[in-house]
Formats: structure tokens, sequence, C-alpha cells
């Protein structure tokens, strides 16, 4: 059965996700980190691409996101650009490239602006990053926010639970949105959060909410593309939908190519020259 693809080859800007969130039309984003992944998401019709650092994980093997670094992230985001025609393209600044001061935080953000040609950047936190992303904003930088499950705060909460389940961290969690919507981002990203919470925080703010977790009510959704494709077996949190189970295909042919090299079956006479 065909999918959904967009008949609109107009590159995604901010403002037009703007105009989607208006309209009532929901926001499709996955993540992507290589050219050749790049290309096939963004001809499927995809609305963004995320160059997540969950790179960290799902490429480099590492448990948490905090090993990658802006040079890592440069390259995917990169190789991801080269792949797109249509999907506005966003780049994870990673752990490390911005906590530490505002002008840290602006020369990475150039440096992923300059070198990747991304379409913009995205950074965990609110209150606390706000001078940040003001600093980075006034460069021209368009900034998503991302609040919820901060994968980069792992160590400060142990777990990968679901976030701001009491009304204390419910309520800063509302108010860090407004302040980022107010800061100037263009988006935000809740992650694993309650779903009433989620659309609380969609139906307050002008700008596009992607949820990853928090529920169908926001403004669109976001998956990690090995995940939603079932390469992760040992991974089946409870929001995820695989599509598809690539994990075994990929098995498969890969066992059939040994077999076939060892029992001589390839090449055949019509593929050699």
């Amino acid at each position: 059965m065909m999918g959904y693809i967009s008949d609109d080859s107009r590159k995604v800007t901010t403002h037009r996700l703007v105009e989607m969130k208006q309209r009532g039309e929901k926001i499709s984003m996955l993540t992507s980190y290589d050219y050749t992944m790049a290309q096939i998401v963004d001809g499927a019709g995809i609305d963004v691409i995320l160059v997540g650092d969950s790179a960290s994980n799902v490429m480099a093997g590492n448990v948490t996101t905090l090993p990658i670094t802006l040079d890592q992230m440069i390259y995917h985001g990169k190789s991801v650009v080269r792949g797109v025609k249509r999907a506005m393209v966003i780049v994870d600044m990673p752990f490390g490239s911005y906590q530490g001061n505002e002008l840290e935080g602006l020369a990475s953000a150039i440096r992923i602006m300059k070198e990747s040609h991304a379409d913009a950047l995205k950074l965990e936190g609110g209150e606390e990053v706000i001078g940040t992303v003001k600093r980075i904003l006034s460069a021209g930088i368009p900034v998503m926010g991302h609040l919820g499950l901060m994968p980069q705060s792992i160590n400060k909460y142990g777990t990968y639970t679901v976030r701001a389940k009491d009304e204390a961290e419910a309520e800063k969690l509302v108010r860090d949105a407004h302040l980022l919507e107010e800061a100037g981002c263009f988006g935000l990203v809740l992650e694993k959060i309650p779903a009433a919470l989620a659309a609380r925080v969609a139906s307050e703010l002008t700008i596009p909410v992607i949820g990853i977790g928090a529920g169908g009510d926001v403004d669109g959704q976001v998956l990690v593309i090995q995940d939603m494709l079932g390469m992760n077996n040992g991974f089946r949190p409870r929001f995820l939908r695989r599509y598809a189970d690539l994990h075994t295909v990929m098995t498969d042919a890969i066992s059939k190519y040994v077999s076939d090299v060892k029992n001589l079956d390839f090449p055949n006479e019509k593929e050699q020259y």
C-alpha cells in the first residue's frame, strides 16, 4: 500500500512548519545520519530530518549520547545535507558544545551551520540555556528546543523514565516551554512526558511542538529511524511503532550472500566481465 507522499516539492523551512501547525497539518520527522539514508527518507516525503546526537548510540555503539563530539556531529550533518532536497535538516548540538558559556555555544553553533550547511540546530534545556539560545538566535541561526527527557542529562537523573509526572516538574516544563518560545525558538521537541501535559504545551504555544513518547495531541512526531525500521531488536519502548523488520531482512540477505560465496554461486557467469 502506498503511503503519504507530499506533492509540494518546495524546501521545508521554519516558516512552513509554523504554517503547518496553523492549519492543523501534522509534521513528520525522522533521524538520519548518512547520505544514503537521508536520500531515502527525503524521497519518501519526510518534512524534517534530525541529525540527532543519537548517532552516538545507533551509529557508534555508545551507551549514551554524551561521547559524540562536535566534529562528529558536523560530519554526520554534512553527509545528510548532501542527500536532501526538500526536507528541513536540523542538527543536534552535542553535549559539551553549549553548556559552558554563551560565547562557546555561539561558536559551536556557527561551526555547525557553516560546515554542515544545516538549516537549523536543536539543543536541550530550558531556563538554564536561555542565554545561549538568545545568543545563537542573535546570529540569525534558527534554534529548536528540547524538553522532557533530555538524554544529555542522563547522569543527573540516572534513568530514561517518563519525565514531568509530578505537578512541580510539569509546571517547570510549561514555564521553560514558554521561555524558549519567547526567546525565539521556532519549534520544540517534547520527549517522554505525559500525553496530557504535551497537549497542554502544544495548545499554549504558537510554535510547532514535536513529540516522541508524548502522545498524539502535539503538532508532529519524531522517531529514530533505526528504531522505526526494526533494526534494533533489543529496543522496544512503549512509544515506538515498528514499520518494518529490517533486522531480519538484512540478516537473511547477508546470510544468503555468505552462502552463495561459500558455495561458489556468486558471482555467476552473468555477473562477470
